[in-house]
């Protein structure tokens, strides 16, 4: 990975951490559902899978530590699913299927990462969570597909390019 990309992830991530601390409001054991995605959204679409997947991870892991990190050693798990879900968008987003690549991270980070809490906490949690999880990953989602279009025009232009 050249130190363009390196750099770029840096500031990616460090913008990741800002959204995470624009909480969504939420049942209270979980105070990490935030604006975290959307910065990882753009380095995906921006830098490809891997930086955006590393983005998400460690944006979600510092989300949790400004919440408090209520569920523990859980947002370990759930930083690896953020990983995943921003790591198919970008898989997606490559292929140039912009909506099909926002619909589905919505639909995943909103309903398919929380559910194996099911096992852990019960059906009652999955479901209070919905909502919240719902809301924050269509925020996250429609952000980034607002921007980024506009932020790939500019980093070709005025930087090359930094997409392996």
């Amino acid at each position: 990975m050249s130190s363009k990309k390196i750099s770029w992830l840096a500031l990616f991530t460090a913008l990741s951490v800002v959204g995470g601390m624009i909480k969504v409001p939420a049942p209270a054991v979980v105070t990490s559902i935030a604006l975290d995605s959307f910065p990882a959204l753009l380095a995906a679409g921006l830098l490809g899978a891997g930086p955006g997947a590393l983005a998400a991870a460690f944006g979600h892991l510092i989300s949790a530590l400004t919440g408090g990190m209520l569920m523990g050693p859980f947002h370990l798990l759930i930083a690896a699913e953020m990983a995943g879900a921003v790591w198919l968008f970008a898989k997606i987003h490559q292929a140039n299927k912009r909506v099909v690549a926002i619909i589905m991270f919505v639909l995943v980070n909103g309903l398919v990462l929380p559910f194996p809490f099911i096992f852990f906490m019960g059906w009652g949690f999955y479901i209070a969570m919905l909502p919240s999880l719902l809301i924050a990953s269509a925020l996250n989602g429609v952000l980034a597909w607002v921007a980024l279009p506009r932020l790939k025009m500019l980093f070709e232009k005025h930087f090359g390019g930094v997409q392996a």
